[in-house]
């Protein structure tokens, strides 16, 4: 006989958690089930938890799935419905066209379709039409609603500061509860303040730095970043105004989707600042908007990957500008600085810049060392791979354990039913129970399927001299010879991390090496 291997992928959207039959735990049971009566192996369940189904990107066990298909870790991936992999019918036909392509059949439990042949293929793309027209029709009631709501005044919800959310006594009948805003005085002072602190002259990044010694945080208990601040000082919320549909499709637009003509209309809420107020922040606004600052955005390739030795924060590029009071040449010197102190200021972190010439130069430098010597290359090798060796003995004691917790937890299930035949448990009390065992279960088969994942990526083959050799030698060769965006690719491929000491000299360089990204220190 031969037994199929299947994959099950779950997916339930934060909204759809209301809905038992959408859950997790119905998914998951439904499909075990299937598969014990079918006596199918599965290799894996793939579970996004909470995570809508618009953007394939941001589900990390879908992505996950799809790299084992392409390993041809198993033979079908099943899903309880077909809008659980997506409501998209194009990223349906994407995702569909991978598993094919890597010999793996999709199937629905709740529809009956096989991917195998034409006319299964059909009905999948249908009952993906369907699910897409569903979707959208969802998608443009709750748009209707919201732009309803906005032109009556009332505020769609989210948090801001300054105001809470309170939910209107008898507005029961809807599936949404009304709610309205109400000052939050704490709140509100600090709000009169920014408008106040940018009226008098101040800057963003100044009352940004202000707000965050004084030691007042955001409505999420964050410190003030200076988006936040302009944020604040644009929102027409603190004048008693709704602004609705300011961003469309901000998801697949990002700026562009900035709409130059919003929903702004008299609120149901009381207002925190005063109107002339408001005008006096807003013409000074739109005047400093006719003169930006020069702000260098430029990108460095160590970007991100260097940390700053105060506070951990990634460091980003800037740079500093001297102009020769001889010739009046400008003269520009990129740096890196935390970022930290770039959007909140001297209150949260300091600059620690280090120079960009210095850094580039300092590590090309340690790996053309370790290129040099052949000695160094050996030890760094036999130290990665005695990581792995060291890092393995846990992970075999712990699956053995888990291995252990799972059988005991068959035999207490056993003697629950054994009980429950003799009525010295009642239904409901074995019910409460066997439940109870079901969680602990899940638990203790989650994880088990982590590190049976791990223990697989540490029975690879050895790190090999010749492979961080080779890594090395390209990185070195290929640096100087692409462009800055695809340096900065290559820097986040090869290096996870750049350590720097207190006085801004590059400390550790821990790379990346391997398929099972073993880390080393150069």
């Amino acid at each position: 006989m031969n037994v199929k291997t299947i994959a099950i992928y779950v997916r339930v959207s934060t909204e759809e958690q209301v809905d038992e039959g959408f859950s997790i735990q119905a998914q998951l049971e439904t499909l075990r089930a299937y598969a014990r009566l079918h006596q199918y192996i599965i290799f894996d369940e793939y579970v996004d938890e909470g995570i809508s189904g618009k953007l394939i990107e941001n589900r990390p066990e879908l992505n996950r799935l799809l790299a084992d298909a392409k390993k041809g870790q198993f033979d079908e991936a099943m899903v309880w419905k077909v809008n659980r992999i997506s409501r998209s019918m194009a990223d349906l036909l994407y995702i569909s066209g991978k598993l094919e392509e890597h010999g793996v059949a999709f199937k629905s439990f709740s529809e009956p379709f096989d991917t195998g042949n034409a006319a299964g293929k059909f009905l999948m793309q249908m009952m993906g039409a369907v699910a897409e027209l569903e979707r959208n029709t969802i998608v443009d009631n709750v748009k209707l609603g919201m732009r309803q709501r906005a032109k009556q005044g009332k505020w769609n919800g989210g948090q801001t500061i300054g105001y809470a959310s309170i939910e209107i006594e008898g507005s029961t009948n809807r599936k949404r509860k009304e709610t309205r805003l109400e000052i939050v005085e704490s709140e509100a002072a600090v709000v009169r303040l920014i408008f106040h602190k940018y009226a008098e002259g101040k800057g963003f990044k100044s009352i940004t730095n202000d707000l965050n010694y004084m030691g007042y945080k955001t409505k999420m208990g964050s410190p003030f970043s200076i988006t936040t601040v302009k944020g604040i000082l644009s929102n027409p919320l603190y004048i008693g105004k709704v602004r609705f549909n300011k961003q469309q499709d901000w998801n697949t637009k990002r700026r562009k989707g900035t709409n130059p003509d919003p929903i702004i209309v008299d609120g149901q809420h009381a207002a925190i600042i005063s109107q002339e107020l408001w005008d006096k922040v807003q013409a000074r606004y739109a005047n400093a908007n006719k003169h930006p600052a020069r702000v260098y955005y430029g990108s460095l390739p160590f970007t991100g990957v260097m940390r700053c030795p105060q506070c951990g924060h990634g460091m980003v590029a800037q740079r500093a500008t001297r102009k020769s009071k001889k010739t009046g040449e400008v003269k520009y010197t990129p740096y890196y600085q935390c970022g930290q102190f770039t959007n909140k200021g001297s209150s949260v972190c300091r600059a620690n810049s280090v120079r960009a010439d210095y850094t580039e130069r300092e590590i090309m430098n340690r790996v053309q060392r370790l290129l040099e010597n052949p000695k160094l290359i050996n030890d760094l090798t036999a130290s990665m791979n005695g990581k792995r060796a060291i890092n393995k003995k846990p992970l075999e004691q712990e699956l053995q354990r888990l291995e252990r917790e799972l059988t005991d937890t068959n035999r207490i299930k056993d003697k629950y039913y054994k009980l429950y035949e003799e009525d010295v448990l009642e239904p409901i009390d074995l019910k409460v129970k066997i439940n109870g065992l079901s969680e602990t279960r899940l638990r203790l088969e989650q994880r088990h399927a982590v590190i049976q994942k791990q223990l697989i990526m540490e029975n690879t083959s050895p790190v090999s001299a010749e492979m961080v050799r080779g890594l090395l030698a390209s990185f070195n060769t290929i640096f100087g010879k692409i462009s800055h965006e695809n340096r900065k690719q290559l820097v986040h491929t090869l290096i996870k991390e750049i350590s720097v000491t207190q006085d801004r000299k590059i400390n550790r360089i821990i790379l990346r090496v391997g398929m099972s990204n073993t880390l080393a220190s150069l």
